[in-house]
């Protein structure tokens, strides 16, 4: 793609940061519907684990790229609110896992549900041209940020956790 360097970007990314607000405002409000006690960095973490399957706290850490130290505690967090458990890696008994408990996924189930909802909601103000649009731009944006769309993409659209959480 030849790009002109006198084309701004600037409206396009402006575009971008606006959407993005939008999805981690739904993401926000379904949490905040299911729990209180729950920040969005811990429902990243749980969201991870619930896709990815049980996993160290340092492959956590990296996945979720912060330290070690952070992920233990966050961990820990979870562990004291029933969300997830620690138990002995199956491949090598010196190693823990996280793993989510039934508590774990029905919260990520029904957070992940009410974001569908809204999401929904919003899509069907939309003409069908204007959703085909949005399906073509975010398509794209995808293509050129990181490869082809996957159903766990979803995952991506929680922002990065901070070091405090």
């Amino acid at each position: 793609m030849n790009e002109d360097p006198g084309d701004s970007t600037d409206p396009v990314v402006d575009a971008v940061v606006r959407a993005s607000r939008a999805l981690v405002g739904i993401t926000l409000r379904a949490l905040a519907s299911v729990s209180d006690e729950v920040t969005l960095p811990q429902l990243r973490t749980l969201v991870v684990v619930s896709s990815q399957g049980p996993q160290t706290v340092s492959a956590l850490a990296d996945r979720l790229d912060v330290h070690a130290s952070t992920m233990t505690r966050m961990c820990s967090r979870l562990v004291a609110r029933g969300l997830v458990v620690r138990k002995p890696s199956a491949v090598d008994r010196r190693e823990v896992v996280i793993e989510l408990t039934e508590p774990g996924q029905g919260l990520v189930d029904e957070v992940m549900d009410k974001r569908h909802l809204e999401i929904d909601s919003i899509v069907r103000r939309m003409t069908n041209e204007d959703r085909d649009r949005v399906v073509s731009a975010l398509q794209l944006f995808s293509l050129a940020a990181d490869g082809p769309i996957t159903g766990d993409d979803a995952m991506h659209l929680v922002p990065p956790l901070t070091q405090a959480g």
